[in-house]
C-alpha cells in the first residue's frame, strides 16, 4: 500500500509539472505546492490510469532529449482540439521494456487508446507533426539502442494504432521541411554510412507511403554533427527551402552543407565533385545559419581575419561576411558584422568600412570595450572612431551618461552604450547617433533541451 501511495504523489508531481508548464490555464501557489498533491478532477482518471502502469512494474522514462523531455505530455494528436496524454514508461521485466502509452479523453475520462513498444536503454526523443498532413500528428520517436548508437521510429495513428511508417532507422540527427513544396512534409535522417561518411537519407511521401526517395552525402561525421553542430531549416535566395547543415570539428573548423530539392532529387548544392567537401568551410565562430538581416533568405556566416596595426599576422577580431545563396551554389554577400559573442552584442558593418577598420577589445571587471579604428597606413597609426561598452558595475548608470555617451541597450543588470570618438567627425564614412542605434544588435540566445 505504502509504494502505491508513493507511486501515485509520483504520478501526481509529474502531472502538476507538466500542467504548470504547459498552456493548459492552471496555476499553482507555493503553499499548494509543499502540500499533498491535488489534481484537478478531470484529470483523476488520467490518473488512475499512470497509476494501473506503475503498479504493473513500470517506473517513469521521460525522453532525455529534445524539446518534449517531460514523462507525460498533453498534445492534441488527431485534431479535435482535445488533447490526448503521452505518457512515458520502462519495464525491465519486458521483453520491449520502453513503453509510450497514449491516453484519450471521452466523456470526461481518460481510455489508454495505443501503446507504442521499443528496445534500448532509453527514449531519446520524441516530436509530434502532421507530416501528410491530414489532421493527424505522427509520432517521432528516437530511441536510445545503445551509448553509440540511436534510432528512429515513425507512427501514425490514423488507424487507431499505431502503424509504424518509418522502421526504426539508425540516425543522429533528423530534420522535417516541405523540401520539395508539395504541401506534405519530408524527413531527413543524419547517419553515418559503412565507411563513417556523413549521409542525409531524404523520406517524401510516395502512394501514401512514407519512402526512402535518395540520399546525399554531407562533409561531417557524425560526430562532428552531434556535439556543436546544428541543422537548421531555412530558404535560399530564389525562395527554394533548404536545410543548412553545420558541423563543428575540434571546436576549431566548422563546414556548411546546404541540401536542397532538385528534379525530385536531394542535392547537396555546397558538395565539390573534385574535393568532396563543401566549398563552405570557416574556421569556427560559435555562429551558425540564420536570417540575419530580416529579408527572408538564411545567410551563412564566413568569418575573415582583421590584423592588428604594426603587428602583420596577429589576430585581434574576426569580420563576419553574411552569405546568401541560390539553389546553383552561387553566393552574394548579404552584409558583414562584428559578433562580440562574449558581450553579447553585434553591429552590422557599413559596406563602406570593408578594410578600412581595425577593432581591439578590451576587458575589465565592470565594463569591456570595442574600439573601432580607422587603419592607418604602414607608418601612420590607427584612429579611432567608435567605441562600444558593456557596463555591468554598481555605478552602471552614472558611467552610462558620462560625456555624452550614447545609451544603446538597458538590460536588468547591464547597459549597453557608444561613444563617438574624434576621429568619426572628420572621416568621410563616419556615424551618426542614430546609425549607430541602428546598426547596434543583441544576440539572442537559442535556448533548446538538447537535438532530436
Amino acid at each position: 500500500m505504502r509504494q502505491q501511495i508513493q507511486r501515485g504523489i509520483r504520478a501526481a508531481l509529474g502531472l502538476l509539472l507538466l500542467l504548470s508548464v504547459s498552456s493548459c490555464g492552471f496555476t499553482f501557489s507555493p503553499e499548494e505546492l509543499y502540500s499533498l498533491p491535488q489534481l484537478p478532477a478531470e484529470y483523476t482518471e488520467l490518473n488512475n490510469c499512470l497509476n494501473q502502469v506503475l503498479e504493473s512494474g513500470a517506473e517513469y522514462a521521460a525522453p532525455v532529449s529534445g524539446s518534449n523531455i517531460q514523462p507525460v505530455q498533453l498534445e492534441d494528436l488527431d485534431g479535435d482540439g482535445a488533447q490526448e496524454a503521452v505518457a512515458f514508461f520502462r519495464n525491465s521485466a519486458e521483453e520491449k521494456p520502453l513503453k509510450i502509452y497514449i491516453f484519450t479523453p471521452r466523456n470526461d475520462t481518460y481510455e489508454q487508446a495505443a501503446v507504442i513498444e521499443g528496445t534500448g536503454t532509453s527514449i531519446y526523443s520524441i516530436a509530434y507533426e502532421d507530416l501528410d498532413q491530414d489532421g493527424q500528428k505522427e509520432l517521432l520517436v528516437g530511441w536510445r539502442v545503445n551509448t553509440d548508437m540511436q534510432a528512429l521510429s515513425v507512427y501514425s495513428l490514423r488507424s487507431g494504432q499505431p502503424e509504424e511508417l518509418i522502421q526504426g532507422t539508425s540516425y543522429v540527427r533528423y530534420a522535417v521541411n516541405d523540401l520539395n513544396q508539395d504541401g506534405l512534409w519530408e524527413l531527413v535522417v543524419f547517419r553515418a554510412d559503412e565507411e563513417n561518411n556523413g549521409i542525409a537519407d531524404y523520406y517524401c511521401w510516395q502512394e501514401g507511403e512514407l519512402q526512402l526517395r535518395t540520399s546525399a552525402r554531407i562533409t561531417s561525421t557524425m560526430a562532428e554533427l552531434s556535439q556543436q553542430g546544428k541543422v537548421r531549416s531555412g530558404v535560399l535566395q530564389d525562395g527554394i527551402p533548404a536545410l543548412f547543415v553545420t558541423g563543428v570539428e575540434e571546436s576549431a573548423w566548422m563546414a556548411t552543407d546546404i541540401l536542397a530539392v532538385r528534379n525530385e532529387e536531394l542535392v547537396n548544392i555546397l558538395l565539390s565533385d573534385v574535393t568532396g567537401v563543401s566549398s563552405e568551410v570557416a574556421p569556427f565562430c560559435a555562429l551558425y545559419p540564420e536570417d540575419i538581416n530580416s529579408d527572408g533568405i538564411t545567410e551563412v556566416p564566413h568569418p575573415e581575419s582583421i590584423p592588428s596595426w604594426g603587428n602583420v599576422g596577429e589576430e585581434i577580431c574576426r569580420r563576419i561576411d553574411w552569405y546568401a545563396y541560390a539553389s546553383d551554389g552561387t553566393k552574394t554577400l548579404a552584409l558583414s558584422t562584428y559578433h562580440n559573442v562574449e558581450d553579447g552584442w553585434y553591429l552590422r558593418l557599413p559596406d563602406s568600412w570593408r578594410d578600412q577598420i581595425l577593432i581591439t577589445r578590451t576587458a575589465g571587471t565592470e565594463e569591456s570595450a570595442v574600439t573601432f579604428s580607422i587603419r592607418g597606413s604602414d607608418t601612420e597609426p590607427p584612429q579611432d572612431f567608435l567605441r562600444i561598452l558593456k557596463l555591468t558595475g554598481s555605478n552602471r548608470e552614472v558611467q552610462a551618461t558620462r560625456g555624452g555617451r550614447i545609451i544603446l541597450r538597458r538590460q536588468p543588470e547591464i547597459i549597453y552604450v557608444a561613444e563617438l570618438l574624434d576621429a568619426n567627425s572628420s572621416w568621410e564614412y563616419g556615424l551618426t547617433e542614430d546609425e549607430v542605434r541602428e546598426a547596434f544588435n543583441l544576440i539572442t540566445t537559442e535556448w533548446t533541451a538538447g537535438e532530436s
